[in-house]
């Protein structure tokens, strides 16, 4: 693809630059992108609707045109009208005989007298008809136009041209950005996402939030070998059958259209399982030094020492505050 090209859409859209890693240990960044085949599937949904907006343009522009001639045979001056045919001169009828003269009479007369009112019943138009009727009732229209009018639409048509065949290569570049500027980053703490050319969407998740981990994928995904990831935090909740929640919810993130996404898992879930162990928290948590000492964890419902030391010093606490509210209390 073209460098400055690119460049160009780059700017023009204010794209910002590739995000930075999220928290964690720089060393255990692992960066995935969308496969090849979902560029091949973006590639192939620009093509259709490019294909149809080219559609709509060549009818107008054939409808436009064959006004445009109706128009002008119109205005031509009558004179200038090529002249009917001569019509056949008609023999002169022989007198008929007497008997003849009866028969004749006999059988032109009609049995029973036509109805004035009555209507021809209505045959169904085809698709051609009904253009060159609607093509009919807007000619006349078109004629109380003047005469300007029509150089003016022209120009709107050439213009409407060249447009559509200029936003051919700045569309194509979005669509190969979109994907391309797709990035999934996960480090021993936390993922990010970010994806998106005209709406630039960046998630950051951590793995302290993180509930499920599930793994989906369609029949044309299937067909072109890519699937979808799906992180989801507390409170997200399933969103569907299945866990597919939404692609843009505030408590899931998505791995759009990955190649190797039993990788992706594997490592999420590998990771996760090594932060809960750990211990790990917030890192803000880490910088206040003078914050009070937590009492040890109570351990398959068995007090460990620290906890009952952590127990009588409460204890002998409280019984001193006691103590204190008493004899002020006396005095």
């Amino acid at each position: 693809m073209n460098q400055r090209l690119t460049s160009f859409v780059l700017r023009l859209l204010k794209v910002p630059p590739e995000p930075q890693a999220p928290e964690g240990e720089p060393a255990s960044l692992r960066i995935f992108h969308a496969g090849r085949n979902f560029f091949k599937l973006k590639l192939l949904g620009w093509g259709f609707g490019q294909g149809f907006a080219l559609a709509g343009i060549v009818f107008w522009l054939g409808l436009f045109i064959s006004l445009d001639l109706a128009v002008a045979a119109a205005r031509v001056p009558a004179a200038r009208q090529p002249a009917p045919a001569a019509a056949s001169v008609a023999p002169t009828p022989r007198p008929a005989k007497a008997g003849e003269a009866t028969v004749a009479a006999t059988a032109t007369s009609p049995t029973k007298p036509a109805n004035p009112k009555a209507k021809a019943p209505r045959q169904p138009r085809s698709p051609r008809e009904a253009f060159a009727a609607a093509k009919a009732a807007a000619v006349p229209m078109m004629l109380l136009l003047p005469a300007w009018v029509f150089p003016v639409l022209w120009v709107f048509k050439l213009a409407g041209l060249l447009a559509y065949f200029g936003q051919l290569a700045f569309t194509y570049v979005v669509a190969r950005m979109d994907y391309e500027l797709r990035w999934y980053m996960v480090t021993d703490r936390s993922l990010r996402i970010r994806h998106g050319v005209w709406n630039v969407a960046e998630s950051t998740m951590s793995f302290a939030n993180i509930q499920q981990v599930v793994v989906s994928q369609g029949p044309l995904q299937r067909l072109l070998g890519i699937t979808d990831v799906r992180v989801q935090s507390a409170g997200g909740g399933s969103g569907g059958p299945h866990g597919k929640g939404g692609d843009d919810t505030l408590h899931t993130a998505v791995f759009h259209a990955v190649e190797n996404a039993s990788e992706v898992r594997d490592l999420i879930q590998e990771r996760l399982r090594r932060f809960r162990a750990t211990g790990l928290g917030d890192p803000d948590d880490h910088g206040d030094h003078h914050a009070a000492p937590v009492a040890a964890p109570v351990v398959s419902g068995v007090a460990t020492p620290e906890a009952v030391a952590a127990a009588k010093e409460l204890l002998a606490e409280a019984r001193a505050l006691r103590a204190a509210v008493a004899a002020a209390a006396g005095e």
